[in-house]
């Protein structure tokens, strides 16, 4: 459980997610897609950045009601209009969602000196549990492949993990054109 937010009980930021977070400025404008209960917007509003969290369940929502730096977005990404169109961010934090649909939106909404921060379920994952639909697992390299098209990958990784309970996840850190390069990378 974090500490950031001692009266929400969420689980920690992903492991991914804390090891290239040094990669986005700490008053950076932060978007958190599917944020779900917001351990991502949490961990980036307590290193300064002001974060727009975006879930369609507005219950979950609600625990980040108040918080300061957090601006909880109750909108349907799946079934109604991108609900930030023309908005960019410096950096975009996506885990454990695939939408095939919203990878342009997710992508363009990346400031051209932005961060990309991408983790998900990969097929495989069925012999872990849950996803295990298809429509919810990528292939082997498509998140590479997709956001390579217009950002430059720094870090990806494909393949099982075993954290409390395996599962096959593609991860992807990137960075728009106009981010100095090389970029200063976490150790």
């Amino acid at each position: 459980m974090t500490q950031d937010a001692p009266h929400l009980r969420i689980e920690a930021p992903s492991t991914w997610i804390v090891r290239f977070a040094p990669l986005v400025a700490a008053n950076g404008r932060v978007l958190d897609v599917a944020c779900g209960q917001g351990r991502h917007s949490v961990f980036f509003a307590a290193r300064g950045c002001r974060v727009t969290a975006v879930d369609r369940n507005a219950l979950a929502l609600a625990g980040l009601a108040g918080l300061a730096r957090i601006t909880p977005v109750e909108a349907d990404i799946e079934t109604a209009l991108w609900p930030l169109p023309g908005e960019r961010f410096d950096a975009v934090i996506v885990t454990n969602y695939l939408h095939r649909a919203l990878l342009p939106d997710v992508i363009t909404a990346v400031a051209d000196d932005g961060v990309l921060l991408y983790e998900t379920f990969a097929r495989g994952n069925e012999a872990y549990g849950k996803p295990s639909n298809p429509d919810f697992l990528l292939e082997p390299g498509e998140l590479l492949w997709t956001v390579a098209e217009r950002l430059t990958v720094v870090a990806f990784e494909q393949g099982v993990v075993a954290p409390a309970r395996p599962a096959v996840l593609q991860r992807v850190a990137a960075v728009g054109a106009a981010r100095a390069w090389p970029p200063s990378l976490p150790a």
